[in-house]
């Protein structure tokens, strides 16, 4: 399967770069195009949401989010490991 992707942008005439994305699945097409209908905007809108949030996202502030969505279940010792220890070899 040919998953290229074409992107356009250094001509003198143009400001903003174009992006030709082939070989999507058509499940992923529908996903994109129910996504776009619920917020309103055109499925290639929302594409360029998707990209946006993807490339520009914070990291660091993003894995804390991840974090503090946790649940405070539990205590320490039900996320303790055994302490297996290997067998000896002889070399």
């Amino acid at each position: 399967m040919d998953n290229s992707v074409t992107i356009w942008g250094d001509s003198i005439d143009s400001n903003m770069g174009q992006l030709l994305v082939r070989n999507i699945d058509d499940e992923l097409v529908r996903e994109l195009k129910l996504r776009a209908a619920g917020n309103g905007v055109s499925a290639e809108e929302e594409h360029r949401r998707i990209l946006r949030a993807a490339l520009s996202a914070d990291d660091d502030r993003e894995f804390l989010e991840h974090l503090m969505a946790m649940p405070d279940v539990g205590e320490d010792s039900d996320f303790e490991r055994e302490r297996e220890f290997p067998r000896e070899t002889d070399l």
